[in-house]
């Protein structure tokens, strides 16, 4: 049966992915994908896309805005420009998108369909079925504005949607996974994420069966005049409180742009630096060789590494992903384009090395992450505003970069304060 996960607020944000981050996030996206299908296979990383807390943190960890609504439309353009050259090889399809691009998914998994031999106009149906939950079987205010369809070649899917409450300048993500799902509106969601509204209606969950066979039956009996009538005399008056629904795991989001201490859980932060200072000598001796940004690009991939092989559990902190690469905004610093660089290449290595029987490097990249793990609670280390002060006075130095253009030398003034 489909699941419902969680809930997170959402700040509902404007703006454009710049060229430059969007081209590294494409091929950062892709890249940890294909790690995650040699590892875990393809059934595995649609899983990974269902869990809110996971595609938050995959979003922060390649430069977007860690606690944004943007996240979720960058993430789903990054896989679709980065896996579309990869499709035939992977067998995992990306359709639909933002806006006019949403409108367009039906057509989209209509031809995925005709290319790869599936039912493509089944799964054109899922996608309007989908949709119609969304915007009108969970009445809580939100306006779907974004509408992702990931396939793969055996006909299995996720879709990650999104809607948006302008009053509020909120968003709420929903996700949906095919694994399990016997009814579009019997409890279908994998997740929904997004800041509680106050009263929802959400007659697609399972214990409205009984609100929804007495509505149809309602419509038969008294028409649609009847109704109207009903609902004119019945105005005015105070209706019954509706059962209240189990606590689930609830991701807030907060409204603040740069990453505090609270965001953070510190101990799986200190146990990714140590087990990048432990593993680096042995696993990543060449890279610790290049001038000025090799030790922490290492540090980089034991964050990485977390995405790729880390359990739901471990996202709880998405900010903490985004100390692997910074943010377009200068939150929590600028993006270290050397670094992030440095980032992919060993990524790509790692991959295309595997894929010709050479697992070496996809190895050490494993062994990053285990080593993680043993440390957690073991080790300590600076605080997040330390690191963060530290991320911008070297900013320069790795190719620090935001919407806002270049970062500039630090200053010799000791007194001046980073950012």
């Amino acid at each position: 049966m489909g699941r419902r996960s969680g809930s997170a607020d959402l700040p509902l944000h404007g703006g454009r992915v710049p060229a430059w981050l969007g081209q590294r996030m494409t091929r950062l996206g892709a890249v940890i994908v294909e790690a995650i299908v040699l590892e875990y296979g393809r059934d595995e990383l649609l899983r990974r896309l269902a869990h809110p807390f996971w595609f938050q943190s995959f979003g922060a960890v390649m430069g977007m805005d860690w606690h944004s609504s943007g996240i979720t439309t960058s993430v789903i353009g990054a896989l679709k420009r980065g896996l579309a050259p990869l499709s035939g090889e992977l067998g995992i399809h990306v359709c639909g998108g933002r806006g006019r691009h949403s409108r367009a998914t039906p057509q989209e998994l209509a031809a995925v369909g005709d290319r790869i031999g599936i039912d493509g106009m089944a799964l054109a149906r899922v996608s309007r079925l989908v949709a119609k939950v969304d915007n009108a079987a969970v009445q809580d205010g939100f306006d779907l504005y974004l509408h992702g369809f990931i396939v793969t070649d055996d006909g299995c899917w996720v879709v990650v949607q999104q809607g948006m409450n302008g009053d509020r300048r909120q968003a709420r993500r929903y996700h949906w996974l095919s694994e399990g799902l016997e009814s579009f509106v019997d409890t279908p969601h994998a997740a929904i994420e997004g800041h509680g509204q106050g009263r929802i209606v959400n007659l697609a969950d399972r214990r409205a069966a009984q609100s929804r066979a007495r509505q149809l039956e309602l419509l038969a009996d008294a028409g649609p005049t009847g109704i109207a009538r009903e609902l004119a005399r019945l105005e005015g008056k105070t209706a019954t409180a509706p059962a209240t629904e189990p606590l689930l795991p609830h991701l807030v989001l907060p409204d603040h742009h740069d990453v505090r201490a609270a965001d953070v859980v510190d101990r799986r932060l200190h146990a990714a630096f140590a087990a990048a200072a432990d593993r680096g000598p042995a696993d990543f001796a060449e890279l610790l060789l290049v001038p000025g940004v090799g030790a922490r690009t290492v540090r980089a991939l034991a964050l990485v590494a977390e995405v790729v092989h880390g359990a739901p559990c471990r996202f709880s902190d998405p900010a903490r992903f985004s100390l692997a690469h910074g943010g377009k905004d200068r939150h929590p610093y600028p993006v270290p384009t050397r670094v992030y660089d440095h980032t992919i290449a060993v990524m790509k290595s790692a991959v295309v090395k595997a894929k010709l029987g050479r697992e070496e490097e996809l190895a050490a990249i494993r062994r990053l992450d285990a080593q993680a793990r043993r440390l957690e609670g073991a080790v300590s280390g600076p605080s997040v505003a330390a690191i963060i002060a530290g991320e911008f006075a070297r900013s320069h130095d790795y190719g620090g970069r935001s919407v806002f253009g270049w970062e500039p030398p630090a200053t010799r003034d000791p007194a001046a304060q980073p950012g």
